[in-house]
């Protein structure tokens, strides 16, 4: 069974974030996107619903993450390329993301990460599949 997955987190400025990620070729469900709510598709059955910090509390209990200070999550996707990595990061730079951490090079596996404009951080990353799977 594949099953769908919903990672929901905050974003202070709605319309910013959205184009924020749009600036990374990242498209959003209109059905579930709102002046409160982006939600993000990541791909058929993964989606980030990013929402103001109000609407995020009708969901919790507890307080929720500073980011300046702390991680609750890393939030990780994958690139078709090395090239890819270094294109989606550097357009996260360049839209308002901050740096977070130096690449990783493995040979076989890249990565680089970014803080979003709410301080969540994004790693990209690339993989060989013949090197993992032979």
């Amino acid at each position: 069974m594949s099953r769908m997955m919903f990672l929901n987190t905050t974003a202070s400025d709605i319309p910013a974030a959205r184009t924020f990620f749009t600036g990374l070729g990242f498209e959003f469900n209109e059905t579930f996107s709102d002046e409160n709510t982006l939600c993000l598709i990541i791909n058929d059955l993964t989606f980030a619903m990013l929402m103001t910090p109000a609407r995020f509390r009708d969901f919790i209990t507890g307080g929720i993450t500073d980011t300046a200070k702390e991680r609750e999550v890393l939030i990780a996707v994958s690139a078709d390329s090395r090239d890819a990595v270094d294109v989606m990061a550097d357009k996260a730079l360049a839209t308002g993301g901050s740096a977070w951490m130096d690449p990783q090079d493995h040979g076989f596996m890249y990565g680089r990460s970014f803080r979003d404009l709410d301080g969540h951080v994004w790693e990209v990353t690339w993989m060989d599949q013949s090197a993992v799977n032979g």
